[in-house]
């Protein structure tokens, strides 16, 4: 009580000293340390008295230092959930006020950790020419859009005119500002010498759309890096900054209204586009952050309008998700009853061992063909282990059946989510909808699978902690980057798979039931437990390790596609043989 008289006796004497040259920093300072120690405050309340899991390490328990869960894909059914987006939008607004505050204890995560930046000049936050630019004209407007809306008050002690007039003026400057920072295009593609276009990449489109506070040079660096990593052309739609402050704004209302900004709407015609065209087999969308949410109304619309052997050309990859829904729903009902049933059965599964070739498959008595495309081969049979949802003594055995899940019969072919647990935005985002404790009565769908990393370099910036961190670049002789390393520590650990919580029996699908293509190669003692399907590891175990544990390789199918490489496909005839 007396820290609040003394706000009142400092900022509110009477009207005319309010409006003082003295009093005008009394008064943004007494109104900035009430906003700290209000936000802090109520980030603790809030994380005590609801039943999200805020991710926030303990005291008694503290967090791994690197850990990876999985989160096999929620299934939908046909119960209607309230708070979803189909809910009222002041209702929603009111949840993701009350959520920012449960979560605000990660807000430095944001740019936190600032070192080390292994990709050199593609990370936002190393010390180049064009990043310090941006960041200087980034903290000029975060002062301005700050000063904005601490003054609006006031207004109500002006005439309309002056209000209006300053309005116009303070908007003007913030346009300017943030044109320095976009510039005028709105769609670029990747610098050629990081990624050629090649003739075994021409049936494909990459596609990226971007994150909050991110201009053209920041959008250059990700898609370059993009192109780098998968050594494909990307092509970047730009979703222009209006300031970080702004942004998170628009953000608000894109999620809880489903506002389209012209990004979205840039973003809806070019897949399109790609999707009807002939050439392309297959259309890559790259999702980051505030991309995840106008991602997220892209994919409604397509799902509206498209038909179904379009969309199944589609795949989607989010980081740092900060959407309140994702959609990819069956496309029989029969198939949905199916994943239903077998998400609470225990299924000895192994799939059909595949090559290189989107179009073919092999029995185990084929010779092995290396990633690499050269004509090295062995005449070893090649051992395909049984993947298991309990313990087995038939570790050595040999066998495989044909094996396609209900997965393969969604809409959208392929759906993955990458997450930090300390980023501010994942768990206010994607983690919150997928692990909460109330997600049965109150959560809205989010479909595909998720990867939920614990790690001392969980930050949000999209090339400097994700990419760096999941994607990491391999150096050449001559220190200059490469591509992408064979081998890091996210990849190469243990999945753990996330408990269910109190979800509904139908919420979420097995772990075994996430993908259609499922081998696990050459390792000895290839026993999976806990029912986890396994996607990756299609050639020689690079890392050498053969426990026998599932590892995040096993399981990521973007990571088949780094180095120029690809997941092996079936053909939609043979998905659709389903032998049980």
């Amino acid at each position: 009580m007396r820290i609040l008289g003394v706000i009142k006796e400092c900022c509110y004497p009477d009207t005319g000293a309010l409006l003082s040259a003295v009093n005008f920093p009394v008064y943004y300072g007494c109104v900035l340390a009430a906003m700290v120690g209000g936000l802090l405050y109520m980030s603790g309340i809030f994380a005590r008295s609801n039943g999200a899991t805020t991710g926030r390490p303990s005291r008694s328990q503290p967090a791994a230092m690197d850990r990876t869960e999985f989160f096999g894909s929620q299934v939908g059914g046909e119960s209607v959930i309230n708070y979803s987006y189909t809910d009222m939008p002041w209702k929603l607004m009111m949840w993701d006020v009350r959520y920012f505050f449960t979560f605000a204890w990660a807000l430095p995560w944001v740019l936190w950790p600032v070192r080390p930046c292994d990709g050199g000049h593609f990370d936002e936050l190393s010390f180049t020419w064009q990043n310090m630019w941006c960041i200087f004209i980034h903290t000029i407007l975060m002062v301005l859009q700050l000063f904005f809306i601490l003054t609006l008050p006031l207004a109500l002690l002006f005439p309309v005119w002056m209000v209006a007039l300053g309005m116009a003026a303070f908007f003007t400057l913030n346009w300017l500002l943030c044109l320095g920072l976009n510039g005028s295009t709105i769609t670029f593609t990747s610098d050629p010498k990081y990624a050629p276009a090649l003739e075994e990449h021409a049936h494909e489109q990459w596609i990226f759309l971007n994150g909050v506070a991110v201009g053209e040079a920041w959008l250059k660096s990700n898609i370059n890096r993009l192109a780098l990593t998968f050594k494909r052309p990307i092509i970047g739609v730009h979703n222009r900054t209006t300031g970080v402050i702004f942004d998170v704004v628009e953000c608000l209302v894109q999620r809880n209204f489903g506002y389209a900004t012209s990004d979205v709407r840039a973003a809806y015609k070019i897949i399109k586009e790609k999707l009807y065209n002939p050439q392309y087999t297959k259309v890559v969308f790259i999702l980051h952050s505030q991309g995840g949410i106008e991602g997220g109304l892209v994919l409604d619309w397509l799902l509206q309008e498209l038909p179904q052997d379009l969309l199944s050309k589609l795949e989607v990859y989010t980081f740092g998700n900060a959407s309140n829904h994702f959609n990819n729903p069956h496309r029989h009902v029969d198939a949905q009853t199916a994943e239903q049933n077998l998400s609470r059965t225990n299924t000895t599964i192994t799939e059909v061992p595949l090559t290189d070739s989107p179009v073919e498959t092999h029995s185990p008595a084929l010779k092995r063909r290396p990633s690499n495309g050269s004509a090295h081969s062995s005449d070893t049979p090649r051992r395909i282990p049984t993947l298991t949802t309990s313990t087995s003594k038939e570790s050595g055995a040999s066998r495989a059946t044909q094996y396609t899940v209900p997965a393969s019969d969604r809409a959208i072919a392929h759906v993955e989510h990458y997450a930090h647990t300390t980023d501010f935005v994942a768990l206010w985002g994607i983690l919150h909808f997928v692990r909460n404790e109330r997600a049965s009565p109150d959560m809205p769908r989010y479909i595909g699978r998720v990867f939920s990393r614990t790690s001392p370099r969980g930050g949000h910036q999209f090339c400097q902690h994700y990419l760096n961190g999941m994607f990491p670049l391999a150096r050449d002789a001559a220190g200059g980057f490469a591509g992408c390393a064979e081998r890091n520590d996210f990849m190469s650990s243990t999945v753990e798979v996330a408990a269910k919580g109190s979800e509904k029996e139908d919420l979420r699908e097995a772990p075994e039931q996430s993908w259609s293509l499922i081998e696990l190669a050459g390792r000895q003692g290839s026993v999976v437990k806990g029912g986890v399907a396994v996607h990756g590891s299609f050639y020689e175990d690079e890392d050498g390790i053969n426990d026998g544990k599932v590892r995040v390789k096993d399981l990521s199918r973007l990571w088949q596609y780094r180095n120029g490489r690809s997941p092996p496909d079936l053909p939609r005839e043979v998905r659709r043989m389903t032998v049980l």
